[in-house]
């Protein structure tokens, strides 16, 4: 008798029955809605707990200010300083522990000095501060371990919501905490910081080293719930994409975002399939949405709405990592080059590179006006990732699958199934998209009823949803690392046609995004 090959049978059908898990609860969606919305709106009270009396007081809004204006107020949510990441370290991993250097230590330089009158524009170190050293910063225990706590306790309300297995989720967790942890530790190198190769990166390539050289270990199972996370975490982003940013923009931003967006995903896709000849429609239709509304969020959308395997998404998230940072270093300098003006080459950076916070890393190279616009646009692309997962919900299932299933029959010369109603766009339609819209709606409601509104939506945001967002985002990525098979992806890997397919439709993104921006913002809006 084989051994070996006994215990591998033995390991893989202890793995398929840990995935074939009964959850006795809500779905998957619908546990990401409530844990989503539930958070959000804890987050709000918790900062409205702690609301200056000056901010509240009627006096202050009726001067008019806006959330920007009122930072004299000092207005924090007290859960900022519970979540917490690594900092930038250069030498010494530890020192991204760390708290930032304090200035309380500096030693100023004399006041007469050629340096003093020369004001705040030099650095510290410029200016003859001597700053005090990382190693006699305090170590960032409450922004780690707090926010260890924070994503502890949803990912057990979420177990407790879907009906799923609490104590070896608890035990486990801990353990995808700190590979988090570190992919975020990586990430906050400063070379690496510098050349902008983000904590999503690192997280995946952690998961991927650990699946394929090591093994996932059994009991790491119950926690590796990427899906979910990174559901839970695109409720938390419906927070911070408020409608008002829309009308910021105007028909202008409405145009680089909505009408280009549709176009190139329809191109890319069409383009795919009857040049590239892709056999996985499902491959297509995900490396498309990823590369042409916003990068990972929608890639899991669409995946969701279409079914694709798990291995599909993994090639897209990688082809989007690969991109954004490329792209991200490389945009700033070209549109200088160009001579472009700063909003507009703000619009094409948020029209084109995927994430948000490359987004953002990139517009600052263009000035706070560009920067500005880089970022709202990307908010108001986001708003399609709803729009897009319940189209190709409904396609998918009206559509593309009957189409399959007829061509498959008439193979094996039996009759096709009936053609499926309504009822199961519903079931396809990824259902969290609800609670991201819901997110969304309530924080819009919310910041534009008044400037206290404005303020208290901004305060929730950056102290609190912002940053768990991220850390549910990373902890999502190591799962889909965790999960995916080398073997299984070598295939998608080995024909290259997907990447052949994002270099094609992230070209015609490109294109097509400055022309729509310079006409927008150059011309017609100037």
């Amino acid at each position: 008798m084989n051994l070996d090959s006994s215990n591998n049978n033995l390991s893989k059908s202890k793995i398929e029955a840990l995935d074939r898990v009964v959850f006795r609860g809500l779905s998957e969606d619908w546990t990401a809605v409530v844990v989503g919305l539930g958070t959000v709106v804890l987050t709000l009270l918790v900062s409205l707990w702690t609301v200056p009396r000056q901010v509240w007081s009627p006096a202050v809004e009726g001067q008019g200010q806006s959330a920007g204006e009122a930072k004299s107020a000092a207005w924090e949510s007290p859960l900022k300083t519970l979540i917490g990441r690594p900092r930038e370290w250069e030498r010494n991993p530890l020192d991204g522990l760390r708290l930032k250097p304090s200035a309380k230590g500096a030693k100023p330089v004399a006041a007469g000095s050629p340096e003093k009158q020369m004001g705040s524009s030099l650095k510290p170190a410029d200016a003859g501060i001597e700053e005090e050293k990382p190693k006699g910063a305090p170590w960032n225990f409450s922004g780690i371990v707090g926010v260890f706590g924070l994503c502890w306790a949803i990912g057990i309300f979420a177990m407790l919501v879907r009906g799923g297995r609490v104590r070896p989720f608890a035990v486990a967790f801990p353990v995808l905490f700190g590979l988090a942890l570190l992919a975020y530790l990586i990430a906050s190198q400063a070379t690496i910081k510098y050349y902008g190769f983000e904590y999503a990166l690192w997280a995946l390539l952690l998961g991927l080293f650990i699946a394929n050289c090591l093994g996932t270990p059994l009991w790491l199972r119950p926690a590796v719930v990427g899906e979910l996370y990174i559901k839970i975490g695109l409720v938390l982003l419906g927070a911070g994409l408020l409608f008002g940013k829309i009308l910021e923009l105007g028909l202008p931003g409405i145009c680089v975002a909505w009408i280009v967006t549709p176009i190139v995903l329809v191109g890319t896709y069409l383009f795919g399939q009857y040049v590239l000849k892709i056999k996985s429609k499902t491959l297509n239709i995900v490396v498309s949405a990823d590369m042409s509304v916003c990068g990972v969020s929608a890639a899991i959308a669409t995946s969701a709405a279409c079914r694709g395997k798990k291995e599909e998404l993994s090639l897209a998230i990688a082809l989007s990592l690969t991109f954004t940072v490329l792209m991200m270093v490389a945009m700033p300098p070209v549109i200088k080059w160009m001579g472009l003006d700063a909003r507009v080459g703000g619009a094409w950076i948020g029209g084109t590179i995927d994430s948000t916070g490359a987004v953002a890393a990139a517009g600052e190279a263009l000035g706070q006006e560009g920067s500005n616009t880089a970022v709202t646009i990307k908010m108001i692309q986001g708003i399609l990732i709803g729009i897009v997962a319940f189209a190709v919900a409904v396609i998918w299932t009206k559509w593309i699958e009957p189409g399959e299933e007829a061509e498959k029959s008439a193979n094996e010369a039996r009759p096709p199934r009936t053609e499926v109603g309504l009822s199961e766009i519903w079931i396809r339609f990824p259902k969290f998209i609800l609670g991201f819209l819901a997110a969304s709606l309530l924080c819009s409601m919310i910041s534009g009823y008044s400037t206290f509104g404005e303020q208290w939506v901004q305060v929730t945001v950056e102290g609190a949803t912002k940053g768990l967002q991220g850390w549910l985002f990373c902890l999502a990525f190591v799962c889909i690392g965790l999960e995916t098979n080398f073997r299984e992806l070598w295939p998608y890997l080995k024909s290259g046609q997907a990447l052949l397919l994002y270099v094609c439709g992230q070209s015609f993104n490109l294109i097509l995004t400055l022309a729509m921006a310079y006409l927008m913002f150059g011309v017609l809006f100037r």
